[in-house]
Protein backbone atom coordinates (compact mmCIF):
# COMPACT_ATOMS: atom_id res chain seq x y z
CA UNK A 1 0.00 0.00 0.00
CA UNK A 2 1.37 3.75 -0.87
CA UNK A 3 -0.01 6.90 0.60
CA UNK A 4 -0.36 9.71 -1.33
CA UNK A 5 1.37 12.17 0.07
CA UNK A 6 -0.67 15.49 -0.48
CA UNK A 7 1.41 17.44 1.70
CA UNK A 8 4.76 16.99 -0.43
CA UNK A 9 3.09 16.73 -3.97
CA UNK A 10 1.64 20.78 -2.76
CA UNK A 11 5.00 21.82 -1.09
CA UNK A 12 6.62 20.48 -4.40
CA UNK A 13 4.12 22.43 -6.69
CA UNK A 14 4.33 25.35 -4.62
CA UNK A 15 8.67 25.55 -5.46
CA UNK A 16 7.87 25.16 -8.56
CA UNK A 17 5.27 28.17 -8.65
CA UNK A 18 8.02 29.93 -7.00
CA UNK A 19 10.71 29.34 -9.98
CA UNK A 20 7.77 30.56 -12.76
CA UNK A 21 6.83 33.69 -10.46
CA UNK A 22 10.27 34.84 -10.15
CA UNK A 23 10.58 34.21 -14.25
CA UNK A 24 7.26 35.98 -14.82
CA UNK A 25 8.49 39.17 -12.55
CA UNK A 26 12.39 39.47 -14.68
CA UNK A 27 10.02 38.56 -18.30
CA UNK A 28 6.99 41.63 -17.72
CA UNK A 29 8.38 43.10 -14.34
CA UNK A 30 5.20 42.19 -12.82
CA UNK A 31 4.22 39.60 -10.41
CA UNK A 32 0.39 37.86 -10.28
CA UNK A 33 -2.15 39.01 -7.78
CA UNK A 34 -4.62 37.27 -5.44
CA UNK A 35 -7.78 39.06 -4.21
CA UNK A 36 -9.67 36.62 -1.49
CA UNK A 37 -13.04 38.39 -0.31
CA UNK A 38 -14.05 37.09 3.61
CA UNK A 39 -17.65 38.43 4.39
CA UNK A 40 -18.20 38.03 8.56
CA UNK A 41 -16.19 36.44 11.48
CA UNK A 42 -16.52 32.92 10.50
CA UNK A 43 -13.10 31.25 12.47
CA UNK A 44 -12.98 28.29 9.86
CA UNK A 45 -12.71 30.99 6.76
CA UNK A 46 -10.41 33.28 8.71
CA UNK A 47 -8.21 30.50 9.23
CA UNK A 48 -8.70 29.56 5.57
CA UNK A 49 -7.98 33.06 3.96
CA UNK A 50 -4.61 33.06 5.96
CA UNK A 51 -3.46 29.92 4.81
CA UNK A 52 -3.97 31.12 0.92
CA UNK A 53 -2.43 34.70 2.19
CA UNK A 54 0.83 33.23 3.79
CA UNK A 55 0.95 30.85 0.94
CA UNK A 56 0.79 33.50 -2.31
CA UNK A 57 3.55 35.27 -0.04
CA UNK A 58 5.38 32.28 0.30
CA UNK A 59 6.04 31.90 -3.69
CA UNK A 60 6.18 35.41 -4.36
CA UNK A 61 2.45 35.97 -5.79
CA UNK A 62 1.01 39.49 -4.65
CA UNK A 63 -2.02 38.90 -2.14
CA UNK A 64 -4.96 41.19 -0.40
CA UNK A 65 -7.75 40.38 2.00
CA UNK A 66 -10.76 42.42 2.14
CA UNK A 67 -12.30 41.75 5.25
CA UNK A 68 -16.19 43.03 5.13
CA UNK A 69 -18.43 43.12 8.03
CA UNK A 70 -21.39 40.60 7.52
CA UNK A 71 -24.25 43.03 7.43
CA UNK A 72 -22.89 44.72 3.68
CA UNK A 73 -25.11 44.58 1.30
CA UNK A 74 -25.56 42.09 -1.93
CA UNK A 75 -25.31 44.94 -4.16
CA UNK A 76 -21.86 46.87 -2.10
CA UNK A 77 -20.50 42.95 -2.44
CA UNK A 78 -21.03 42.51 -6.37
CA UNK A 79 -19.30 46.40 -6.11
CA UNK A 80 -16.45 45.50 -4.64
CA UNK A 81 -16.24 42.44 -7.26
CA UNK A 82 -16.68 44.49 -10.47
CA UNK A 83 -14.04 46.95 -9.52
CA UNK A 84 -11.67 43.91 -8.53
CA UNK A 85 -12.70 42.57 -12.22
CA UNK A 86 -11.34 45.98 -13.62
CA UNK A 87 -8.28 45.96 -11.35
CA UNK A 88 -5.63 45.03 -13.94
CA UNK A 89 -3.12 43.94 -11.08
CA UNK A 90 -5.90 41.54 -9.79
CA UNK A 91 -5.53 37.84 -11.82
CA UNK A 92 -7.66 36.25 -9.34
CA UNK A 93 -10.44 36.93 -7.31
CA UNK A 94 -11.71 34.39 -4.58
CA UNK A 95 -15.04 35.32 -2.05
CA UNK A 96 -14.70 33.00 0.57
CA UNK A 97 -17.47 30.54 1.51
CA UNK A 98 -20.07 30.19 3.70
CA UNK A 99 -21.68 33.63 3.33
CA UNK A 100 -24.45 35.60 5.10
CA UNK A 101 -28.00 34.09 4.36
CA UNK A 102 -28.83 37.56 3.04
CA UNK A 103 -26.63 37.46 -0.17
CA UNK A 104 -27.13 35.09 -3.02
CA UNK A 105 -24.39 33.04 -3.22
CA UNK A 106 -24.73 32.30 -7.02
CA UNK A 107 -25.42 36.08 -7.90
CA UNK A 108 -21.95 36.54 -6.14
CA UNK A 109 -20.32 33.71 -8.38
CA UNK A 110 -21.71 35.13 -11.70
CA UNK A 111 -20.30 38.58 -10.52
CA UNK A 112 -16.39 37.09 -11.03
CA UNK A 113 -15.19 37.41 -14.46
CA UNK A 114 -14.32 34.08 -15.64
CA UNK A 115 -10.63 35.43 -16.33
CA UNK A 116 -10.20 35.67 -12.84
CA UNK A 117 -12.54 33.10 -11.04
CA UNK A 118 -9.37 31.11 -9.99
CA UNK A 119 -11.92 28.73 -8.21
CA UNK A 120 -12.92 27.94 -11.41
CA UNK A 121 -16.47 28.13 -10.75
CA UNK A 122 -18.75 30.33 -13.02
CA UNK A 123 -20.51 28.67 -15.23
CA UNK A 124 -18.62 29.55 -18.41
CA UNK A 125 -15.16 28.00 -16.77
CA UNK A 126 -18.21 24.97 -15.97
CA UNK A 127 -18.82 24.76 -19.17
CA UNK A 128 -15.72 24.92 -20.94
CA UNK A 129 -14.11 22.08 -18.72
CA UNK A 130 -17.57 19.83 -19.75
CA UNK A 131 -17.20 20.44 -22.98
CA UNK A 132 -13.00 19.51 -22.86
CA UNK A 133 -11.86 23.06 -23.31
CA UNK A 134 -9.42 22.72 -20.28
CA UNK A 135 -7.21 24.87 -21.81
CA UNK A 136 -9.58 27.96 -21.82
CA UNK A 137 -10.86 27.97 -18.45
CA UNK A 138 -9.84 27.54 -14.65
CA UNK A 139 -10.36 23.88 -13.07
CA UNK A 140 -12.36 23.49 -9.67
CA UNK A 141 -9.18 23.28 -7.34
CA UNK A 142 -9.75 20.42 -5.38
CA UNK A 143 -10.49 18.37 -8.41
CA UNK A 144 -7.23 19.64 -10.13
CA UNK A 145 -5.47 18.83 -7.34
CA UNK A 146 -6.48 14.95 -6.92
CA UNK A 147 -5.69 14.88 -10.90
CA UNK A 148 -2.32 16.00 -10.07
CA UNK A 149 -1.69 13.45 -7.60
CA UNK A 150 -2.65 10.94 -10.05
CA UNK A 151 -0.44 11.93 -12.24
CA UNK A 152 2.43 12.27 -10.10
CA UNK A 153 1.99 9.18 -8.38
CA UNK A 154 1.61 7.65 -12.03
CA UNK A 155 -1.80 5.62 -11.24
CA UNK A 156 -2.78 4.14 -14.43
CA UNK A 157 -6.42 5.38 -15.36
CA UNK A 158 -6.75 5.05 -18.83
CA UNK A 159 -9.78 2.52 -19.14
CA UNK A 160 -10.12 1.78 -15.16
CA UNK A 161 -13.00 2.29 -13.77
CA UNK A 162 -13.69 5.49 -11.59
CA UNK A 163 -16.05 5.35 -8.83
CA UNK A 164 -16.77 8.62 -7.70
CA UNK A 165 -18.82 9.10 -4.65
CA UNK A 166 -20.56 12.77 -4.28
CA UNK A 167 -22.23 15.09 -5.92
CA UNK A 168 -21.21 18.29 -4.97
CA UNK A 169 -20.95 21.08 -7.24
CA UNK A 170 -17.24 21.57 -5.50
CA UNK A 171 -16.04 18.34 -5.66
CA UNK A 172 -18.24 15.35 -7.03
CA UNK A 173 -19.96 16.52 -10.40
CA UNK A 174 -16.31 18.29 -12.00
CA UNK A 175 -14.42 15.20 -10.59
CA UNK A 176 -16.66 12.86 -12.55
CA UNK A 177 -16.51 15.07 -15.42
CA UNK A 178 -12.68 15.08 -16.11
CA UNK A 179 -12.79 11.74 -15.30
CA UNK A 180 -14.27 11.02 -18.73
CA UNK A 181 -11.51 13.49 -20.26
CA UNK A 182 -9.08 12.20 -23.12
CA UNK A 183 -6.15 13.32 -20.51
CA UNK A 184 -2.93 11.29 -19.68
CA UNK A 185 -4.18 10.99 -15.82
CA UNK A 186 -8.20 10.41 -17.04
CA UNK A 187 -9.85 8.87 -19.59
CA UNK A 188 -11.73 6.32 -16.98
CA UNK A 189 -15.25 4.90 -17.30
CA UNK A 190 -16.97 6.89 -14.73
CA UNK A 191 -19.89 6.25 -12.10
CA UNK A 192 -21.08 8.68 -9.32
CA UNK A 193 -22.91 7.55 -6.34
CA UNK A 194 -24.86 9.75 -3.90
CA UNK A 195 -27.03 10.09 -1.38
CA UNK A 196 -30.09 8.57 -3.02
CA UNK A 197 -27.66 5.56 -4.53
CA UNK A 198 -29.06 2.25 -3.74
CA UNK A 199 -26.73 -0.36 -3.10
CA UNK A 200 -23.35 1.92 -2.56
CA UNK A 201 -21.43 -1.11 -2.10
CA UNK A 202 -22.05 -3.06 -5.17
CA UNK A 203 -20.80 0.03 -7.08
CA UNK A 204 -17.79 1.39 -4.77
CA UNK A 205 -16.44 -2.84 -5.08
CA UNK A 206 -16.34 -2.02 -9.01
CA UNK A 207 -13.81 0.77 -8.26
CA UNK A 208 -10.53 0.87 -9.61
CA UNK A 209 -10.27 4.11 -8.72
CA UNK A 210 -12.52 5.48 -6.05
CA UNK A 211 -13.15 9.29 -5.29
CA UNK A 212 -14.77 10.00 -2.10
CA UNK A 213 -16.57 13.48 -1.12
CA UNK A 214 -19.39 12.81 0.60
CA UNK A 215 -19.09 14.28 3.73
CA UNK A 216 -19.41 11.59 6.28
CA UNK A 217 -16.72 10.35 8.60
CA UNK A 218 -15.62 6.97 7.96
CA UNK A 219 -18.56 6.29 5.81
CA UNK A 220 -16.16 4.13 3.21
CA UNK A 221 -15.86 0.63 5.04
CA UNK A 222 -13.28 -2.24 4.05
CA UNK A 223 -15.38 -4.36 2.63
CA UNK A 224 -17.03 -1.33 0.41
CA UNK A 225 -13.31 -1.16 -1.46
CA UNK A 226 -12.16 -4.05 -3.97
CA UNK A 227 -8.38 -5.14 -2.91
CA UNK A 228 -5.76 -3.47 -5.45
CA UNK A 229 -7.88 -0.45 -5.68
CA UNK A 230 -6.61 3.37 -5.63
CA UNK A 231 -8.78 5.30 -2.40
CA UNK A 232 -9.26 9.30 -2.84
CA UNK A 233 -9.91 10.58 0.42
CA UNK A 234 -11.61 14.31 0.16
CA UNK A 235 -13.67 14.02 3.22
CA UNK A 236 -12.56 16.38 6.31
CA UNK A 237 -14.83 15.74 9.08
CA UNK A 238 -14.13 16.28 12.89
CA UNK A 239 -15.33 13.70 15.44
CA UNK A 240 -14.80 13.85 19.08
CA UNK A 241 -11.63 12.58 20.73
CA UNK A 242 -11.42 12.90 24.56
CA UNK A 243 -7.73 12.63 24.26
CA UNK A 244 -7.05 14.91 22.20
CA UNK A 245 -6.41 18.19 23.71
CA UNK A 246 -8.71 19.98 21.27
CA UNK A 247 -11.30 17.24 21.75
CA UNK A 248 -12.06 16.14 18.56
CA UNK A 249 -9.50 14.86 15.25
CA UNK A 250 -10.09 15.31 11.77
CA UNK A 251 -10.88 11.78 9.54
CA UNK A 252 -12.06 11.12 6.21
CA UNK A 253 -14.71 10.12 4.25
CA UNK A 254 -13.24 6.45 4.34
CA UNK A 255 -12.55 4.10 7.06
CA UNK A 256 -8.47 4.59 6.50
CA UNK A 257 -6.77 1.62 8.42
CA UNK A 258 -8.84 -1.03 7.69
CA UNK A 259 -9.14 -0.03 4.08
CA UNK A 260 -5.78 1.19 3.98
CA UNK A 261 -5.19 -2.99 4.59
CA UNK A 262 -7.13 -3.87 0.98
CA UNK A 263 -5.94 -0.04 -1.00
CA UNK A 264 -3.42 -0.12 -3.57
CA UNK A 265 -2.68 3.88 -2.67
CA UNK A 266 -4.82 5.78 -0.74
CA UNK A 267 -4.40 9.26 0.35
CA UNK A 268 -4.58 10.10 4.15
CA UNK A 269 -6.64 12.60 6.36
CA UNK A 270 -4.95 15.52 7.10
CA UNK A 271 -1.98 15.50 4.42
CA UNK A 272 -4.02 14.29 1.48
CA UNK A 273 -5.91 15.79 -1.00
CA UNK A 274 -6.40 19.26 1.45
CA UNK A 275 -3.26 20.67 0.93
CA UNK A 276 -3.45 20.28 -2.71
CA UNK A 277 -6.60 22.73 -3.06
CA UNK A 278 -4.49 25.71 -2.13
CA UNK A 279 -1.66 24.23 -4.53
CA UNK A 280 -3.72 24.45 -7.62
CA UNK A 281 -5.33 27.41 -6.46
CA UNK A 282 -1.93 29.54 -6.86
CA UNK A 283 -1.47 27.57 -10.38
CA UNK A 284 -4.72 28.86 -11.28
CA UNK A 285 -3.64 32.24 -10.26
CA UNK A 286 -0.54 32.03 -11.91
CA UNK A 287 -2.07 30.67 -15.35
CA UNK A 288 -4.24 33.89 -15.03
CA UNK A 289 -1.46 36.47 -15.07
CA UNK A 290 0.10 34.64 -17.95
CA UNK A 291 -3.03 34.85 -20.23
CA UNK A 292 -3.55 37.92 -19.18
CA UNK A 293 0.15 38.69 -19.99
CA UNK A 294 0.36 36.61 -23.00
CA UNK A 295 2.68 34.43 -21.58
CA UNK A 296 2.80 31.13 -23.07
CA UNK A 297 5.71 29.23 -21.54
CA UNK A 298 8.26 29.99 -18.99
Amino acid sequence: MRIIDGKKISSDIKHELKTSVAACKQQVNAVPGLTVIIVGEDPASQVYVRNKAKSCKEIGMNSEVIELPKEITQEQLLSRIEALNKDPEVHGILVQQPLPPHIDEYAVTMAISPSKDVDGFHPENVGQMVLGNLDKCFLSCTPYGILELLSRYNIETRGKHCVVVGRSNIVGKPMANLMLQKLETTNCTVTICHSATKNMSELTKQADILIVAIGRANFITKDMVKPGAVVIDVGMNRIEDASRKSGYRLVGDVDYDPVSENALAITPVPGGVGPMTIAMLLKNTLQSFMRANSIEAL
